[in-house]
């Protein structure tokens, strides 16, 4: 994690430390043991305490950290509500955002639409995954889950004569509110980029 990656998630740590809820580890939800909070991101273990965040077997590479520092601070005790499911665009407040989730969400992952479909077990386990809900279209579909109140849909269309493949991504209804605007447009963007590590 670069020093300002770090500094801003130390200090969205230290905020939560300095006012810890009684229930976080039901808001988050997680296991806790003592001061420290374990629950499934990305795929892989986090692990929050007072001294830093761990992902897997170290520091969560760059704005991951941040990421999680941030659902930590702004989770709620709501439950995840999946559907309706809601394109990014339809948050509020998600405007200067769009474009960028446009290309380092969805249009990632039009190259590799072939691959995908043949790891979709892969990904499934790996990102606590389940099958599309029966109101999504496309010619295949999966939801994943990267954050334990975040549910993404990811709808793929391959290609034909007429047109190009094209992926589609929308949110669990109520996603924003468990994470502010830009946080959740880059909890879509890491977890194409998790997608993409899994297929190549």
């Amino acid at each position: 994690m670069t020093d300002n990656y770090l500094k801003l998630a130390r200090a969205n740590l230290e905020r939560l430390y300095g006012n810890l809820p009684g229930d976080l580890e039901k808001t988050l939800p997680a296991e806790k043991d003592g001061p420290i909070y374990s629950f499934t991101a990305f795929g892989q273990t986090c692990v929050i305490s007072p001294d830093g965040i761990a992902l897997g077997s170290g520091e969560p590479p760059g704005i991951i950290g941040i990421l999680l520092s941030l659902y930590a601070l702004h989770t709620t005790a709501e439950l995840p509500l999946l559907e309706p499911l809601r394109a990014f665009k339809e948050f509020p407040d998600s405007a200067p955002y769009v474009g960028a989730f446009a290309s380092h969400t969805e249009q990632i992952l039009v190259p590799a639409v072939p691959k995908i479909k043949t790891k979709i077990d892969l990904i499934a386990e790996t990102l606590s995954g389940e099958a599309a809900p029966a109101s999504v279209s496309g010619d295949f579909a999966f939801m994943v889950r990267p954050l334990p109140k975040i549910f993404l849909c990811y709808i793929f269309y391959e290609a034909d004569e007429e047109f190009p493949p094209s992926v589609t991504c929308l949110y669990s209804s109520n996603a924003n509110r468990f994470m502010p605007m830009d946080g959740l447009a880059d909890v879509g963007e890491y977890t194409s980029k998790t997608i993409l590590g899994l297929v190549h």
